[in-house]
């Protein structure tokens, strides 16, 4: 079966998570990140949800309104609640599936605090319209808005020439196995600022412990079972494993906490140097990995042209593809077609997180009405640069409905 992710590791991977190491490969990673994106300083956490929640508690915020779109990756919302914040949510568009503006500049009050901007499936946010929205409303409201750019799709995304990652208070970026560059685990904050960097970076270390005991040996093994296990003749078992029995229930759902409001037991300890080593590794082939995804979307977008009730994604110049995203009349019917086929595809964000009961109480009757249709019938195409030639001619076909 064709996995619908496959992250890029190789040798240079393995090689550089089996060698010795000490906390300096951390340090060593947040230069190496930070330079690669042209900020000036890089702040490394365990994941980027814990360094979203780590920006919010140093910055001072406490129960303000964290503006963020309900289409998104709901850990986005759980570090606003749980660094004792508001979620404020907003209704995506239809057209590159980002945050609605109109619905950002409506929902800015006195309460605001910050605005989490979502660069969803690498397609880049109109960065001139969120600037003059917040420039409008700190003057009105005389008080400042933090802007996060969202980067956990988007390394290296660019709005009209412009890297995302570089406007804003600070860029957050998601390192696991999922996203365009992985650390194993992981998450990263990237600044302009030295100084706002050296506030977070207190803050981290004063609240963050060093992880010890067994952990870097789990990550090790974790790291060495991706290699078997998300290649094409075992992934079928995999992925019979994850959606037939309960075998991988305990890993999936500590990590992926979708219904309950929480991290991850280890949110609270620092990233380890093996996972900077592999960071770093993957660093180096950004260029390559990134131009394998655009190549794979342009060929899908050439080849998938006329499929009946099928919306392709948009061709947003500047865009990195971390997913292929097509929204389908019946998604859970494609998603059989294409496991039929041997293709496995995902379901993007296959929630509104407004409409999640733990998110109820903060949805105040909110329709949202785009993020709700988008839950419930987009499905992604790989579209990693693992993905051969001969694998993306099966998707293609399998998507057509041919064998």
């Amino acid at each position: 079966m064709i996995p619908r992710l496959r992250p890029a590791f190789g040798l240079g991977e393995l090689t550089a998570a089996i060698r010795p190491g000490s906390p300096a490969d951390v340090e060593a990673f947040e230069r190496d990140f930070a330079a690669r994106f042209e900020a000036a300083e890089g702040v490394a956490f365990p994941y980027g949800r814990a360094a979203l929640a780590a920006f919010l508690q140093a910055v001072g915020l406490k129960d303000a309104e964290v503006i963020a779109p309900s289409y998104t990756c709901v850990v986005v919302q759980h570090a606003t609640v749980l660094s004792g914040n508001v979620p404020r949510f907003v209704d995506n568009t239809l057209t590159d599936y980002n945050m609605d503006l109109d619905q950002v500049a409506a929902a800015i009050s006195e309460r605001t605090g910050a605005i989490v901007a979502t660069h969803l499936f690498g397609f880049p946010l109109d960065l001139d319209r969120l600037h003059a929205i917040v420039r409008d409303a700190e003057q009105r409201f005389g008080r400042k808005i933090w802007v996060i750019q969202d980067c956990a799709h988007s390394f290296g995304a660019r709005w009209q020439g412009r890297l995302v990652c570089r406007e804003g208070d600070t860029a957050l970026f998601g390192l696991n196995i999922s996203k365009v560059l992985s650390s194993i685990f992981g998450g990263m904050l990237t600044f302009n600022d030295a100084a706002l960097a050296a506030t977070v970076r207190a803050w981290r270390d004063a609240h963050l412990t060093p992880a010890g005991g067994l952990k870097p040996a789990l990550r090790l093994a974790y790291l060495a079972a991706t290699y078997p296990a998300f290649h094409s003749l075992p992934y079928g078992f995999v992925h019979w494993l994850q959606y037939k029995t309960s075998v991988l229930d305990r890993l999936t759902k500590a990590y992926h906490l979708d219904e309950a409001i929480r991290f991850p037991p280890d949110a609270g300890e620092r990233m380890l140097p093996i996972e900077a080593r592999v960071g770093r590794v993957q660093l180096a082939k950004y260029d390559a990995l990134v131009a394998a995804r655009r190549a794979n979307a342009a060929h899908y977008t050439e080849a998938l042209q006329g499929i009946p009730g099928w919306v392709l994604p948009p061709l947003v110049e500047g865009a990195t593809w971390s997913h292929y995203p097509v929204r389908v009349p019946d998604r859970d019917a494609a998603v059989r077609h294409f496991a039929g086929h041997g293709v496995h595809v995902g379901e993007v964000v296959e929630y509104s997180v407004a409409h999640l009961p733990s998110y109820a109480q903060w949805a105040a009757g909110q329709e949202l009405p785009n993020a709700l249709l988008c839950s419930r019938h987009m499905i992604n195409l790989p579209v990693h640069p693992q993905l051969t030639e001969a694998e993306r001619a099966r998707v293609v076909a399998a998507a057509r409905g041919r064998a």
